[in-house]
């Protein structure tokens, strides 16, 4: 008997969060409920959330801790399933709160993953530890120099700021803000890859034109990145509320974010594509400039001078895919020039105080990227003087190889600042009464030529 109940196992309903092959079924043959041993019927009645058959089993004496060939228990069962009044019955029946099955999922490893925030805060109250942060070193001088302890964030003032998972909160007397890895980290090896490589990066980055790294924790629960911040929010919110911006603030802005990117892609030994940037990633300071955000997608430039994804983007794998360049959704290479065609979006979205393709919905505007269409410039061409247009289409080429670098952007935009300074300056200097005299002579010419042939049209 007891070598039939160790070969059973419990193959229905949710299954391990660290499972490799998760399934989710939501039906039990009660018929076969009722076959198996005792022991095992004690997770298909936990599956289903039978209290009263639970209890006539224990009472019986099954082994409330029984764990089946995969190394589950009941608890882990109804832990999945979100049975929190199972998981309460068993944990006052003596179940171990913290039992690991063969691939070291716990049940509040379970509940965590299922997104079953009762059975967490039940376990909790029991004792249940959570899992220990991926990255979590044994010995003390392997700790990172950038730790922080969680304990110095005060979090008692923290509002959601930007996007959902980053906060404002108090750290050694400043304001900071905090992105907060979410509870699905522990159970998905390519969001916690995403984190250390995000941490990677911000290491190495130091310019005035990009966020300011602080900190991490990564030794506990949640793992969290630390970076300044800044009051003003991000250019995203603040195009909604001025729309179109005038040229000179497009072109100081446009110059700011091109700094930024130039610092990343001149990045020695290895280049920085961003690979996300757009007018939410970027974030305005109190002299109201801006800063580049946000590294959770980008990449480093290491041997080869291409990158390519693991697997093809969609809308989804990105913050707003009206933004991202042609041959990042074609899943080819691609290297910084990717960058720059966001770049020329959000140049263009600034003169024209609209996102790109706002009428189409999102999942329509990569596909007209892919085929070469783009956003079509319907602000006063006067807005686009000094070669400003051009500079946005070269950006946005369809061969990235055309499209230019930001050292060569930068020097351009420079060039572009010093017309429109120069055109204000004048329009300053110049007496209200040249000006209209200026005006009055374009608009009613004064050779002999002009006056016959306007004479002819009467």
């Amino acid at each position: 008997m007891e070598t039939k109940k160790l070969q059973s196992r419990f193959s229905l309903g949710r299954q391990s969060s660290l499972a490799p092959d998760r399934e989710d079924s939501s039906t039990v043959d009660e018929s076969a409920s009722e076959a198996v041993d005792p022991p095992v019927r004690l997770m298909y009645l936990a599956n289903e959330g039978d209290l009263e058959g639970i209890n006539e089993l224990l009472d019986g004496g099954s082994d409330v801790n029984f764990r089946d060939i995969d190394g589950r228990t009941a608890l882990h069962i109804a832990a999945c399933q979100g049975r929190t009044d199972v998981v309460q019955l068993l944990l006052q029946r003596g179940a171990e709160v913290d039992p690991q099955d063969r691939w070291c999922s716990t049940p509040l490893g379970d509940a965590l993953y299922y997104k079953n925030h009762d059975v967490v805060k039940l376990l909790e109250q029991h004792g249940a530890k959570p899992p220990v942060a991926p990255m979590h070193v044994e010995n003390a001088r392997e700790v990172p120099e950038y730790e922080i302890d969680p304990s110095e964030l005060d979090f008692t003032n923290s509002v959601c700021i930007t996007k959902g998972t980053f906060r404002r909160a108090l750290w050694r007397g400043i304001q900071v803000a905090v992105k907060t890895l979410g509870e699905e980290v522990f159970t998905d090896d390519n969001k916690v890859k995403a984190f250390h490589d995000e941490l990677t990066l911000l290491q190495k980055v130091r310019h005035p034109n990009v966020v300011q790294f602080l900190g991490a924790v990564t030794q506990c629960t949640p793992m969290m990145i630390v970076t300044e911040y800044l009051p003003q929010g991000d250019l995203r919110a603040y195009l909604k509320r001025k729309g179109a911006l005038k040229p000179i603030i497009a072109v100081k802005f446009a110059l700011d974010i091109a700094r930024g990117m130039n610092y990343l892609h001149e990045h020695k030994p290895e280049a920085i594509i961003h690979r996300d940037l757009e007018p939410s990633n970027v974030l305005r300071d109190d002299s109201g400039h801006l800063k580049v955000a946000d590294f959770g997608v980008s990449k480093l430039l290491k041997v080869t001078k291409t990158v390519k994804e693991d697997k093809p983007v969609t809308c989804q794998d990105s913050s707003s895919g009206r933004y991202v360049a042609p041959e990042v959704y074609r899943n080819e290479e691609y290297d910084t020039k990717a960058d720059v065609f966001s770049f020329a979006l959000i140049l263009q979205e600034m003169i024209e105080g609209c996102p790109p393709f706002y009428r189409k919905p999102e999942n329509e505007v990569p596909k007209a990227y892919v085929e070469n269409m783009r956003p079509p410039f319907k602000a006063s061409p006067k807005l686009y003087a000094y070669g400003l247009k051009e500079l946005i289409e070269e950006c946005w080429d369809g061969e990235p190889y055309r499209r230019p670098a930001f050292r060569q952007i930068i020097e351009r935009l420079d060039k572009i600042t010093h017309h429109l300074a120069q055109k204000r300056h004048w329009k300053a200097l110049t007496p209200a009464c040249i000006r209209n005299l200026e005006a009055l002579f374009k608009r009613y010419p004064t050779s002999p030529g002009s006056r016959s042939s306007r004479s002819t049209v009467r």
